[in-house]
């Protein structure tokens, strides 16, 4: 059994696997900085709020002594529609399908490139002349001279 996982946990499949894992977890990171550190600002400045996640409606009365803000109404047990929040994810995720979709882009291009570059465009080469004179003895023969 211990050969059997050895072999398992070596195929070049599992490996892929967890090296893309461990790239997209990285990459989710740059892209949620990208997000939340460049992009979210600039739209918030736009529309003038400063963070989408306090965005929310509550669905109950809310407790006396209770915090105005979305932890605080949580922490009541108070049912809130915390759209805010799902707007960011929401931005957050088109924003990250965007940029794959660029980078698969500029990668096939690349691809596309290589492939072009390193096989020559196949030119086909003159007839010899005895294949030239043989030609022009056969059409002289089925055009009756």
């Amino acid at each position: 059994m211990l050969q059997e996982f050895k072999a398992f946990a070596v195929k070049g499949n599992v490996i892929d696997l967890a090296v893309g894992v461990i790239i997209g977890g990285a990459f989710g990171k740059i892209v949620d900085s990208l997000v939340g550190d460049v992009i979210m600002p600039v739209v918030s400045a736009l529309i003038g709020r400063l963070d989408f996640s306090n965005l929310f409606i509550t669905l109950a009365a809310v407790p006396a002594g209770t915090g105005p803000g979305l932890d605080a109404l949580r922490k009541a047990g108070v049912p809130v529609l915390a759209y805010g929040s799902f707007l960011t994810v929401a931005v957050n995720f088109v924003l990250l399908a965007f940029i794959i979709f660029m980078l698969i882009r500029q990668i096939n291009r690349l691809k596309g490139e290589q492939a072009g570059s390193t096989a020559p465009p196949i030119v086909p080469e003159s007839p010899p002349e005895e294949v030239l004179l043989l030609r022009q003895i056969r059409d002289n023969l089925q055009n009756g001279r």
